[in-house]
């Protein structure tokens, strides 16, 4: 059963409801909710409003639906005791408010039938055709499948809905019609089920209908989930409006009182003038969330003005600016520059002769239909045309965060790229051409560069904003125009370290794409090492033959065939280990349990060993380069550093650069502990190379002096140079080959024994 149905066909709670306390209500329920939920729909009130309406329907295919939904749901009951039926029936009655088509009504009324019910997908397509079927089958919640855990069944259903929708927008639309019926009437469920269900509607089915510009279903929404996952701070704002109430009825009716005057002069008819007060839930954002009072918000009260043409919306513009004064900074241009979801207005705060600021919004009669109806305005239906380009241009969103979701079971993950992706706020910035580039509001640089082109975003090496050169974690504003920098330097890519930079989800998947196609040793090897490091903090160890069999089913799941599949997709970000090793340590437990102990010890992860001297602490297979910056040697104290492709560069620990960059969130995990690897063998010892800096009183022979006592101790000499200094001595650098840090001591005393010498020193370079 889906979760966010309020069905209950068996009465397991018979305690009774009490419509003025609901179940467990921790505030007084407000009575525009108590009577939302109270409204009972009937198939009357259905074709009363079809016939009330100015459109073509065919009334008896959507009386056909309804029967046989009253059919299939006869016996069912909802949590509040009312017939079933009466949900399809609303949320049939909410898609007509909305102006949907025939084939949407009949889906709305049926949308539940499969998937509660024995009718099938063929029944329906039978009696009602491909496209009602269609859209029934968008809106059904996937069935139960074995290998899916809770949270990977919601992300499934997420991304069908997802899917769906790209191919008819009409599924999203009969879906947040469901939701929203389900959300009027959410009082009836226990308090634990309200909140799941009013954070998954805050966080996925507002966002989705801002980004399709309904916005009076967007608006609903985010009360009704502010109301039961904050109630007393509805309450609280609540109150504080109910005080102001007769007081601001009085000032937006004297303000529209006043325009309405000065427009007669001008206009014949006069343009509509309506009040408007910010929903609760966009005052607490303002209040609560940015610390402001409520004197202190300036678009609390509003006034639109609707007019005939574009033209007209910038003269009454001039009128608003004439007769009030206007605050500077707060006027938007929304016609000539639109919002992602189609909206268009002009919108400007202005301070009425009160003293009290207030927001005026222009647009036309087609602006104003968008602006409270979305896309449902302006979606067309042709026999057998689905959309039209531009149509698809509209959609191409909702694609992206399918591709870029596509490999992810994780619900958070994906709800955080709707929340990102189809932000409410959105910056406008241009590129050095003109063209307009709209991200959410936070989008750095690289989700700018991504945005032009992906090939732009991989070859990125800088970036301009206003001509003035800005970092990658630089977040852009409206109106800037940002420059991106480009080399075709071979092999030049991203950083792994945008991933945490960049907010759009487009950007982290082109990211991510990158690594996977063009990295994979590297991901093997980083995906390899970052979860042997988890079994180590875990203490899972599990021999090396059977870890395949251990890791079989998360390979499944993120469809990975070999290991070297799945550590790749750890090491590009396809797979989080966070998410995994709850799971592992309760399999790790069940399987092995009391056995752990008893793994020998000879198939556990080890230090391994290199031909560097040199062993990584449980990585195998380690490429090994020393650190030209400390040049170190044995018996240095040293640490490892994952590089990309070029495998472990090992530095000293008292590294400049070790020093200035372990502290660093984004490279934390690739410091691994090594060690020297110690030998008894001085016939296998391994040489390595260093460099000695000599300052001496400059003189005849000195140099010579130096290659004479390294020859007597033989040590090789690899390169050497000389410059004079300020103060008349000489400066000698000589890189020899030495065993370790005694050996090294030993060439140091040497040379400090040779006349005129002042100090012998290890270089740093």
């Amino acid at each position: 059963m889906a979760e966010e149905k309020l069905i209950s066909n068996e009465y397991e709670n018979k305690e009774t409801v009490n419509e003025k306390a609901p179940v467990n209500s921790p505030v007084p329920v407000p009575k525009h909710i108590l009577e939302a939920s109270r409204t009972i729909h009937t198939v009357d009130m259905i074709i009363q409003k079809i016939l009330d309406s100015e459109k073509q329907y065919d009334l008896s295919k959507i009386v056909s639906a309804y029967e046989l939904a009253e059919k299939y749901h006869h016996d069912q009951k909802r949590e509040s005791g009312e017939p079933y039926i009466s949900h399809p029936l609303a949320v049939a009655y909410i898609l007509l408010e909305l102006g949907m088509d025939t084939d949407t009504i009949c889906a709305a009324l049926l949308h539940d039938v499969v998937e509660d019910t024995p009718c099938t997908l063929e029944d329906l397509h039978k009696l009602y055709g491909a496209d009602v079927a269609m859209l029934v089958n968008g809106v059904t919640k996937l069935g139960k499948v074995e290998i899916f855990t809770k949270e990977e069944q919601k992300a499934e259903n997420i991304r069908k809905i997802l899917l769906a929708m790209s191919e008819d927008i009409r599924v999203i639309i009969i879906k947040l019609a469901d939701r929203l019926h389900n959300m009027r009437t959410l009082n009836y469920c226990r308090e634990e089920k309200r909140r799941t269900i009013a954070h998954e509607t805050m966080n996925i089915y507002a966002p989705i209908a801002h980004r399709l510009g309904i916005r009076s279903i967007k608006d609903e929404f985010e009360d009704l989930a502010f109301f039961y996952l904050d109630p007393y701070a509805y309450e609280d704002i609540d109150e504080q409006m109910a005080m102001r109430k007769e007081s601001r009825e009085a000032l937006v009716e004297n303000i529209k009182a006043s325009i309405s005057e000065r427009l007669s002069k001008d206009f014949d008819p006069l343009p509509t003038i309506e009040g408007r007060v910010k929903s609760n839930y966009g005052i607490y954002k303002k209040v609560y969330r940015d610390g402001k009072e409520i004197d202190q918000i300036y678009d609390r009260y509003a006034v639109r003005i609707i007019v005939n043409t574009v033209t007209e919306c910038y003269n009454v513009l001039g009128i608003i600016h004439d007769m009030f004064r206007p605050i500077p900074n707060r006027f938007k241009d929304y016609i000539s520059t639109p919002k992602a979801n189609m909206y268009q207005s002009l919108h400007t705060t202005v301070i009425g002769r009160a003293g009290v600021p207030f927001e005026v919004q222009i647009r036309t009669w087609d602006m104003h239909k968008t602006a409270e109806y979305g896309i449902a305005a302006h979606w067309k239906y042709k026999e057998g045309v689905r959309s039209s380009s531009k149509d698809d241009n509209r959609l191409a969103w909702i694609r992206q965060i399918i591709e870029s979701q596509q490999e992810s079971n994780d619900v958070e993950e994906i709800v955080r790229a709707i929340k990102n992706d189809l932000a409410p706020e959105d910056v406008f910035a241009f590129t050095p051409k003109g063209d307009m580039i709209t991200l959410p509001v936070g989008s750095t640089v690289i989700d700018f560069a991504y945005a032009i082109h992906t090939q732009v975003g991989h070859k990125m090496c800088g970036a301009k904003a206003d001509k003035k050169m800005v970092s990658y974690d630089y977040q852009i504003k409206t109106g800037e125009i940002i420059e991106i920098l480009t080399t075709n330097v071979a092999g030049h890519g991203p950083s792994r370290s945008w991933l945490n930079i960049a907010k759009t989800n487009e950007a982290k998947s082109k990211i991510r794409s990158w690594f996977k196609k063009e990295r994979r040793e590297e991901n093997i090897f980083e995906g390899r090492s970052a979860l042997e490091r988890e079994f180590r903090r875990n203490m899972i160890r599990v021999p090396e033959d059977e870890l395949e069999d251990f890791l079989r089913l998360d390979m499944k799941r993120h469809s990975c065939e070999t290991l070297d599949d799945f550590f790749a997709a750890i090491g590009y970000g396809g797979v989080q280990i966070s998410k995994l090793m709850q799971h592992l340590k309760a399999e790790y437990s069940k399987k092995y349990g009391e056995k752990a102990a008893e793994i020998p010890v000879e198939t556990r992860p080890k230090p391994t060993k290199s031909s560097s001297g040199v062993i990584v602490d449980g990585i195998n297979d380690c490429v090994i380069k020393f650190a030209q910056c400390c040049n170190p040697l044995p018996g240095d104290d040293i640490v490892g550093f994952i590089t990309r492709g070029h495998g472990i560069s090992v530095h000293k620990k008292d590294c400049i650069n070790y020093k200035s960059q372990k502290d660093d969130e984004n490279n934390a995990e690739r410091w691994v502990k090594v060690s020297w690897e110690k030998t008894t063998d001085k016939s296998a010892a391994k040489y390595f190379k260093t460099t000695l800096d000599i300052v001496a009183v400059d003189r005849v022979g000195l140099l010579a002096d130096v290659s004479t006592a390294l020859a007597v101790i033989n040590v090789f000499i690899y390169e050497s140079s000389s410059r004079e200094l300020k103060n008349g001595n000489a400066l000698l650098s000589v890189t020899v080959s030495v065993a370790g840090m005694e050996q090294l001591n030993t060439v140091i005393s040497k040379l400090q024994k040779i006349r005129n010498v002042i100090s012998v020193e290890r270089s740093g370079k």
